[in-house]
């Protein structure tokens, strides 16, 4: 498991430096909209696990100004980036960044809110890991996350996937993020951490990408970008040329379209 992490670090490090590319910009979107569900006053204290570059630390600071924000991630690259952006924002929320594990929170009951964004699905007990975050957070407050529906970024992803695993050997990771790719899903995961009030929609938070070589620049600065790790170079260019030539003739007058379909989901801690 620890090495697990440290994979799963190292690939954020290195992704780090283009995780805010406008290619990628369905992650600042999807963070202002998850931060409405929480029904923020504006003098809350909040926890974002997983925080990555920042974005719904971010999100939530615009939304704080006489409240505080805590971000926690376990990449120091993503961090890094994190505090480059907050340097520049000029808000006035106290915010602190702190490098730690999701699944080894110092906090108890010490949050009115918690979010995790996209982050919940890199650990194997979803649920054991929700409700760690739950009981970082007081009493009646809510915990919201999103993830990605199961049919996100198709068909671009199972050309990339398929692609990786019949030319190249690379097999892809177990589909965990699967079991919370719907609204039942992701109500059950709610259920099983101990959250009440549990609220889950879907929204297409997708657009169109100009061309092919857009849909690499999101695979090279995401996590799909793990899966092309082990790759020699010689291998990657092919690799990468192949996968182009399938993602061009998908190209219309507008662009490639690249489905974000996400599922927002919150519930309240109970007590």
């Amino acid at each position: 498991m620890e090495e697990y992490k440290k994979v799963i670090a190292g690939t954020f490090d290195t992704v780090a430096i283009g995780y805010d590319s406008s290619y990628l910009r369905f992650f600042p979107n999807c963070a202002k909209h998850l931060v409405t569900l929480l029904g923020l006053r504006g003098d809350e204290s909040a926890l974002d696990v997983a925080c990555g570059t920042g974005h719904a630390t971010l999100a939530l600071a615009g939304c704080l100004e006489r409240g505080r924000v805590t971000g926690l991630d376990f990449s120091p690259g993503m961090l890094e980036q994190a505090r480059a952006k907050l340097a520049t924002t000029g808000l006035r929320c106290d915010v602190e960044l702190v490098q730690g594990d999701m699944q080894a929170l110092p906090w108890r009951r010490h949050f009115d809110v918690a979010t995790c964004a996209f982050g919940i699905f890199f650990v194997a007990d979803m649920a054991g890991a929700l409700a760690h975050i739950a009981s970082a957070v007081k009493p009646k407050g809510k915990v919201a996350i999103t993830c990605f529906a199961v049919n996100y970024m198709e068909p671009l992803r199972s050309l990339l996937v398929e692609r990786l695993e019949t030319g190249y050997g690379v097999l892809p990771t177990p589909p965990v993020w699967k079991l919370i790719a719907n609204e039942e899903g992701c109500r059950k995961l709610f259920t099983v951490a101990g959250l009440g009030e549990v609220h889950v929609e879907q929204r297409q938070m997708g657009y169109f990408l100009p061309d092919a070589e857009a849909w690499w620049q999101v695979v090279w600065n995401a996590g799909f970008r793990r899966m092309l790790s082990g790759l020699a170079p010689e291998a990657l260019a092919r690799c990468r040329e192949e996968h182009l030539r399938e993602i061009a003739g998908l190209r219309t007058d507008d662009g490639v379209w690249m489905d974000v379909s996400v599922l927002f989901a919150s519930g309240t801690v109970s007590g």
